[in-house]
């Protein structure tokens, strides 16, 4: 039984496959401004890299903001329900996941089998996610796949203490002009992200193993704040940013 996970972000549009109780494979892609023709490229993507026919696939879950622009899918779930299904398929000891988007944030408690107990989301305000970071490496002149190994160069993390991006970011182009250092400069950001984020976690006393998922998983730095906020260790999903799919493709198998 092959079933596929579509996960439409705002950002990018993520698929994956599962077979047999395995991940086969998954595909990313920038979703662009056709919700719909992204769900379907990176639908068709996918089963061209894995060499699939369509007739193969037994079922297909939809996830993300534009889950409803995906009319091939069987049926639309949630982000939440899809994210916790994803890390308790990675990883079944999972109790919490933080997950952050491109443009918002969520945490989520889960119970032994993997099925929501609680969650927070943060979906009113571009702080705290992918978006946010992106806006600060365009004001630091900096490739944002270079934040995290130069927010570890930090000695002094410069601090960032608003909570709006446009506040923010007039705060990080202050900086600049009295000459702080980028690393010092970043290390501030990420830990503004780590504060905001865990003050929306502490409203569900979260219990570890904590798992992060989303794209921003992949910034060590921002892993690391929210360690240090959480006072958790924080495991980033070995798929980080298809996570959602992932979740959507069992969901798929299990026929939710």
């Amino acid at each position: 039984m092959v079933t596929i996970g579509i996960d439409i972000g705002s950002i990018s549009a993520k698929a994956a496959a599962i077979a047999d109780g395995r991940l086969l494979g998954s595909k990313v892609i920038l979703t662009g401004y056709n919700a719909r023709q992204a769900g379907m490229s990176v639908f068709e993507g996918l089963l061209k890299e894995l060499a699939i026919d369509r007739d193969a696939v037994d079922r297909i879950v939809a996830t993300g903001y534009g889950r409803n622009s995906v009319d091939f899918a069987d049926q639309a779930v949630t982000e939440i329900t899809c994210h916790a299904a994803g890390a308790h398929f990675q990883d079944p000891e999972v109790r919490a996941v933080i997950d952050i988007g491109g443009q918002d944030s969520k945490a989520i408690a889960l119970g032994p089998n993997g099925r929501v107990t609680d969650f927070a989301m943060n979906d009113k305000c571009a702080a705290g996610t992918g978006r946010f970071l992106e806006v600060m490496a365009r004001a630091l002149e900096v490739d944002l796949d270079a934040f995290g190994e130069m927010s570890l160069q930090a000695d002094e993390p410069a601090k960032i203490s608003s909570l709006c991006t446009v506040f923010a970011e007039s705060e990080v182009i202050s900086l600049i002009a009295k000459g702080a250092r980028r690393a010092n400069i970043i290390a501030g950001i990420h830990a503004s992200i780590g504060a905001r984020v865990v003050a929306m976690a502490n409203r569900l006393k979260l219990q570890a193993p904590v798992m992060m998922t989303g794209g921003v998983a992949h910034n060590i730095g921002v892993v690391k704040a929210l360690e240090d906020k959480l006072g958790l260790p924080v495991q980033v999903s070995t798929h980080a940013q298809v996570n959602g799919a992932i979740g959507a493709a069992r969901l798929a198998a299990n026929g939710s």
